[in-house]
């Protein structure tokens, strides 16, 4: 559950981050809350053996009919950050399921992977799969084109506020990667 949630939060704070409207204290703080509200909510509703009982409820969705995931509200709240200042695309489902994160930009679109537990993966791949959701996720149209290399070098390189320092989230940077692979 730990890792599921580490990169819900990191996907969700790189969508927050291209849209540029909090500052890095209250990015850092809504990731708090919101890793904190994933948790507890979770808890109770998670099954291992049976990755897709409770999925509707590990669901976070924005949509017409519902345009303020209740979870996602809440975690503004506590952080006293503005919910529309989050720049959230107005259609975007987000699934968080047990050894799986995936996501939907669009009602009509094809769900992508965020992320997949099933076999590890190593650091940088896994950071370029999330690079790539969120550009699918955060482009205007719903093709799925993936980030170009500028772009995505220049957000950081860590899940905000991941207190397990043996996390896989904890992403070298692109020099450190190319010396271990020396």
């Amino acid at each position: 559950m730990r890792d599921e949630i580490a990169t819900t939060v990191f996907f969700v704070t790189r969508l927050v981050k291209k849209h540029d409207k909090l500052s890095k204290k209250q990015i850092e703080d809504f990731a708090e809350k919101l890793m904190t509200i994933l948790f507890e909510t979770y808890r109770s509703h998670w099954h291992s053996d049976c990755p897709s009982k409770g999925q509707a409820f590990r669901c976070i969705r924005i949509n017409n009919n519902q345009n303020k995931d209740p979870i996602l509200e809440r975690a503004c709240a506590e952080s006293k950050v503005d919910f529309f200042h989050l720049g959230l695309p107005k259609e975007l489902t987000i699934w968080v399921d047990p050894f799986e994160v995936c996501c939907r930009y669009g009602e009509k679109s094809h769900p992508f992977t965020v992320a997949s537990f099933k076999g590890r993966w190593e650091e940088w791949e896994l950071y370029q799969q999330i690079s790539y959701a969120v550009s699918r996720a955060s482009s205007d149209d719903s093709s799925g084109t993936s980030c170009d290399e500028e772009s995505c070098s220049k957000e950081p390189h860590a899940i905000p506020k991941v207190s397990n320092s043996k996390s896989i989230y904890q992403v070298k940077s692109k020099q450190n990667m190319e010396r271990t692979k020396l």
